[in-house]
């Protein structure tokens, strides 16, 4: 009854904002026209669609979102977004989740699925270095929220497909970005796009960041280069190509007590007995990668075509940590290949079918060694790992009149992982793990009530198979016991818009039951393990607003202001979960708050001047499973000033200036979850600073 109270007043609210946009937008033609917003398209489903047909909750960040924040980042941009959330444990140390906890994510992103383009960014291991990633070098960020295995292959929280530059160039542009700030910061990146001809185009964006870091032990410093071609060669065909090299260096402070976060928040973990300190072991992660693809799409009649896409990677990471120094070479191949049929009955009758499949093998092997004072030591553990997945798909949707759109797809996905121990030396070091074949179906319907106004349904299964990281995590063990994640999400939702576009919402409510969560625990030395832990209820509201609410008009001051809403409200709750003696069921889960509301403002001043302000509201959050500690909420407040000078038509400068944490609060993050010793706590910086210069040519 609780929650169903919360839901309905919730919506009580949110119906009252898209109400009274609708009001404010009757004025005359003549402002209705000169500010019309363009219609939100997302690249889901094998094609960009307009977002208020769309049958899924999905969601579109642009370069200019990015821009409008901290560019050394995709962090502040994608905290926008209802449903998501990203933590930064340090400068480099990003955390994901989607619809779901960062209980699985420690270290990274779980539960999600990513792609550049039509490549998977996730590799068969699981692993995503979504921190390999220049912001700087996207064009796009598309989300679908829910599960989507049926398609995607392996996730229960969503999909994430990243749009490189490049594969869009529509004239010859470039830019280059030089700026400073707190804590040492300094950042430089320069993007050139080229338009060869109306067959061939292509793009380069290189990048170099560095910090010391608010903390000690906390150093980043990360070079990126990336290339994008997209060559026509064809009247029907086309071929993309994709690379990029990153070499990431940061270091990692380790969590503190509450205690020691009072004394000092700057300190790296300490030295505990004879645990020697962060900083003594020069903790951290070294990570270089190379990452290459190429795709073709072809249209072999005016009904039928087919795309198909090779990726790759090889990656070499080292991490010197508290208790072990290890090192990982990974090696990563990838295909994915679909036809697609679609058919037009004079616009009444329109429908459309997608058959194909996706398969990923991944080489890793892993070496673990003592850390004396960031340098190797004795042997621990040496393993290889072999991971293999792989999801057979097919899509069918029929949309009638322009009105009504119904879905239905079907995946068959497979993950296995063959191990070798090569030291110690037991008695049986080969062997393997299968998580059985999983159909994986999707069955989802829009309807447009009136052209401004949408409902939509589905109901989708979730499947997530253990991933490396937690196969063979930091105790060195193969853990054979455990089992992939899987459940059912039920969701509706409505969008409206007005005529002119100037306001859109949209309200989403879902309830996803997960299998077999798997969650992290501790050993009494500080080594990570996980386990699987019954039933966790997820039930959420994600409501999103965005208004033109004063439309573009030069002769005033004003010249405009947008307005960007979006708040979510989690209720996820254990179910059957007990570790030993402890009771957990019914628990909030772990690292989940109950609330999140963030809102961006943007101004339009005289004299080409921006103010963007974002404003992130954060509620306390249980940081252990028996919710005995939580960390506090906190008021969030970051703002970008922008000044634009045409020196040239071929030469533009933009001069920005920006404050993080403008209400200096203390809080932390990114948290350490059931942590070792109660050192639950990375603090993030207070009122911080930056400033630079951006030249378009």
């Amino acid at each position: 009854m609780g929650f169903m109270h919360r839901t309905l007043t919730c919506l009580m609210i949110l119906c009252c904002i898209p109400a009274a946009s609708v009001l404010y937008g009757q004025e005359t033609d003549s402002v209705q026209s000169s500010s019309k917003l363009n219609p939100v398209t997302v690249m889901a489903y094998f094609s960009r669609q307009p977002v208020l047909g769309l049958t899924a909750a999905a969601h579109n960040i642009t370069s200019a979102n990015i821009e409008a924040q901290q560019t050394t980042t995709l962090l502040p941009a994608i905290n926008t977004v209802a449903g998501l959330r990203m933590e930064e444990r340090s400068p480099g140390s990003y955390r994901l989740a989607m619809r779901g906890s960062l209980i699985r994510s420690p270290f990274g992103i779980r539960n999600v699925k990513v792609y550049l383009d039509e490549f998977a960014l996730t590799d068969a291991g699981g692993n995503t270095y979504l921190n390999l990633i220049d912001p700087a070098a996207l064009d796009q960020i598309h989300i679908l929220k829910g599960p989507d295995g049926s398609l995607y292959g392996a996730n229960s929280g969503g999909v994430l497909r990243l749009q490189p530059k490049g594969f869009e160039v529509k004239e010859n542009q470039g830019t280059l970005l030089l700026s400073g700030g707190s804590y040492g910061l300094f950042q430089e990146q320069l993007s050139v796009q080229h338009k060869v001809s109306d067959k061939y185009s292509f793009s380069i964006d290189q990048s170099f960041t560095r910090t010391d870091g608010y903390r000690e032990n906390t150093a980043l410093n990360k070079k990126t280069i990336q290339t994008a071609h997209k060559w026509n060669y064809a009247k029907r065909s086309e071929l993309r190509f994709l690379a990029f090299y990153t070499d990431l260096d940061y270091r990692t402070p380790g969590g503190l007590t509450e205690a020691q976060m009072q004394e000092n928040p700057r300190m790296a973990r300490p030295a505990i007995g004879m645990i020697p300190s962060a900083k003594e072991q020069k903790a951290g992660i070294r990570n270089k990668t190379f990452f290459a693809g190429v795709i073709h799409d072809t249209r072999i009649n005016d009904h039928l075509s087919h795309t198909i896409s090779f990726f790759g990677s090889y990656t070499d990471f080292k991490n010197p940590f508290i208790t072990n120094y290890e090192l990982r070479k990974e090696s990563n191949l990838g295909v994915r290949s679909y036809f697609s049929y679609k058919s037009e009955v004079k616009e009444r009758f329109h429908w459309q079918m997608q058959l194909g499949f996706e398969g990923q093998k991944s080489w890793s092997k892993i070496d673990n060694y003592d850390n004396e004072s960031g340098q190797r030591g004795s042997r621990q553990a040496m393993d290889d790992l072999d991971n293999i997945q792989g999801s057979l798909f097919y899509r069918a949707m029929l949309r009638l009149y322009q009105r009504w759109t119904i879905e239905a797809s079907l995946g068959l996905n497979y993950a296995g992982i063959n191990y070798a121990q090569r030291y110690p030396v037991v008695a049986e070091p080969n062997g393997s793990i299968s998580f059985d074949p999983v159909w994986m179906p999707r069955v989802a319907m829009s309807y447009l009530l009136t052209d401004a106004l949408a409902i939509r349904g589905s109901v989708s299964k979730g499947y997530s198979p253990p991933t490396i990281a937690e196969v063979r995590s930091s105790d060195n063990v193969i853990n054979t016991d455990l089992r992939a994640e899987t459940g059912i999400n039920y969701e509706v939702g409505v969008r409206a818009e007005t005529n002119n576009r100037r306001f859109i919402a949209d309200v989403s409510l879902y309830h996803y039951d997960m299998n077999d969560a798997i969650v992290r625990q501790l050993r009494v030395n500080g080594a990570e393990y996980f386990v699987n832990a019954g039933q966790v209820r997820q039930q959420g509201i994600e409501a999103s607003v965005w208004a033109y609410v004063l439309p573009l008009q030069p002769d005033r001051f004003l010249q405009s202001l947008q307005l960007q809403s979006a708040l979510s409200y989690n209720h996820y709750r254990f179910g059957d979960y007990q570790v030993d003696d402890e009771d957990f069921n019914d628990n909030k889960v772990t690292a989940v708050p109950d609330w999140v509301w963030t809102n961006t403002l943007f101004f339009l001043l005289p004299k080409g001047i921006g103010l963007n302000i974002n404003y992130n509201y954060t509620s306390a959050m249980p940081l252990n499973d028996a919710n005995t500690v939580f960390a506090k909420q906190f008021h969030l407040i970051q703002v970008k000033g922008t000044f634009n000078w045409k020196i040239h038509s071929s030469l533009q400068l933009q001069f920005f200036a920006g404050i993080d944490n403008l209400l200096n609060q203390k809080y932390s993050l990114g948290n350490d979850i059931n942590a070792f010793g109660n050192r639950f706590f990375n603090p993030a910086p207070p009122v911080n600073y930056y400033g630079g210069v951006k030249f378009n040519f």
